[in-house]
């Protein structure tokens, strides 16, 4: 038998292929052989899944020589439209790693890097790259000085007939994620929502990222209007009620003499996000009924209805239907919110965290005006951290390294010590029919103690049913 692994784009073993001999007449040049097949069939597997999962990135495809560079190249590297690596080949990117001798780092590390943190490119270089131009004019050098062929394929349409075309996601959507499975479901169904005047429930943990989502589906909208946020969990409940419908002149001992305007009706024509909406109180939840039923809203004091029309957008951490069951929500409040639900996972969960890094890393350099790099150590800490503030946690600690980097290099000195500290994982809903850890033993040993198959049937994430284990030994 002679086998070979087959990585997926961000570096996680995904499958091995083998091939098995009958018989050898040359038992050493028929392994030899084998080997070579098995090698370069799995680095071509890894190459058609990168240009499948990355039609909306850049492909740069890389070899010592020309002659195969755009039909069998050595490797080949995902960029987004900033420049930063979000996939690979890594089998054959981790050879050519070891030709410019960067041997202290997995292929992993790479993820969320600056292109040309590794070439001598940035991502406006990459048109002059593209099949078509000569061969000698496609060279690109690593930073210790190996020179490769290179090939670049710009972000690719939909490869369908024009009868049923696959809808492009709005870039505003495309941005908040980086290849995470969850999130890509997320994404395109929020994709279509957003072409409709329908009421969407956002569901999901504390800074995993709720308005964020609000945003780019208002955003992804032909004509968004205003984006009003409201944070019903911020906002004192003796004075909600003004905020939210407004109020005439005199309607209340203290209010401004020429009245104001509710934040609903600023938000007319536009998106209206609530915000922890499972924290407004039970009064006012009838009244925003009213709001969303009449498509009107009355301000404090007012005799008559004012028309408003909006979309509604809202979002909670909290279980809503579970809040229904103990009378602390409106159930018709609910079922005119929960028209559709897009529930974000948390971060902990997610496949893409390397990239996230990355974007969030970017965005810190252009506020600041400086570059910076992760060192290996600082980013397996972070890769590794169970993140319970999820994207706002992640977001701060970034910005803290960034403050405390010495010439842009971030080390583990410089990430907050809560990075480090030994805490229990946030706790992550447990998965279906495995309510206990006996139970979660039985479950994967009637998969063969195969955790991906575990997971599969569970419709949970790997890294769900690897934590529950830990806590096991």
């Amino acid at each position: 038998c002679t086998a070979a692994p087959v990585f997926d784009t961000l570096g996680d073993l995904t499958a091995v292929l083998d091939i098995s001999q009958l018989r050898s007449p040359t038992a050493k040049a028929s392994q030899q052989l084998a080997l070579h097949l098995v090698a370069s069939t799995a680095r071509r597997i890894e190459l058609a899944n990168l240009m499948t999962r990355t039609r909306n990135d850049w492909v740069l495809r890389l070899a010592r020589s020309p002659e195969f560079l755009d039909v069998d190249p050595d490797a080949a590297i995902a960029l987004d439209g900033s420049g930063r690596i979000t996939g690979m080949t890594h089998g054959g990117f981790g050879a050519l790693a070891r030709s410019m001798n960067l041997r202290g780092f997995s292929t992993r590390d790479f993820l969320g890097q600056s292109i040309s943190q590794v070439f001598d490119i940035d991502v406006d270089d990459l048109p002059r790259f593209m099949r078509g131009r000569p061969n000698g004019e496609r060279l690109i050098r690593a930073r210790n000085g190996l020179v490769l062929f290179a090939s670049a394929i710009a972000p690719a349409v939909s490869l369908r007939g024009p009868v049923a075309p696959e809808p492009r996601l709005p870039r505003v959507l495309r941005d908040l994620s980086g290849g995470d499975i969850a999130m890509e479901r997320v994404q395109a169904r929020a994709a279509k929502l957003s072409a409709r005047d329908i009421p969407i429930l956002i569901q999901g943990e504390t800074g995993s990222g709720k308005e964020f989502l609000a945003r780019a589906i208002h955003d992804s909208c032909a004509s968004p209007g205003s984006f009003v946020a409201v944070n019903c969990a911020a906002i004192p409940e003796h004075l909600i009620e003004s905020e939210l419908f407004g109020y005439v002149p005199g309607a209340f001992t203290g209010a401004n003499p020429k009245g104001k305007r509710g934040l609903i009706e600023e938000a007319s024509g536009g998106t209206l996000f609530l915000d922890e909406i499972g924290d407004m109180p039970l009064a006012l939840q009838s009244r925003l009924l009213r709001v969303l039923s009449e498509n009107e809203v009355q301000p404090v004091g007012a005799l008559k209805a004012r028309p408003v029309r909006l979309r509604v957008l809202s979002a909670s951490h909290r279980d809503l239907a579970e809040l229904v069951k103990e009378g602390r929500f409106r159930q018709d409040l609910y079922y005119r919110l929960n028209a559709a639900t897009l529930s974000l996972p948390p971060l902990r969960d997610r496949t893409d965290l390397g990239w996230l890094i990355g974007q969030l890393l970017g965005r810190i350099e252009k506020e600041n005006g400086e570059a910076y790099r992760l060192d290996k150590d600082a980013r397996a800490a972070l890769l590794s951290h169970a993140w319970p503030g999820n994207l706002r946690e992640l977001s701060n600690a970034l910005r803290v390294a960034a403050a405390l980097s010495d010439g842009g290099l971030v080390t583990p000195d410089c990430l907050p010590d809560h990075i480090f500290a030994v805490s229990a994982p946030a706790p992550a809903p447990a998965p279906a029919a495995v309510d206990d850890d006996g139970a979660l033993r039985r479950a994967l040993s009637e998969c063969g103690d195969n955790v991906s198959a575990l997971a599969r049937k569970l419709g949970v994430n790997r890294s769900t049913i690897h934590r529950r284990l830990k806590r096991l030994n």
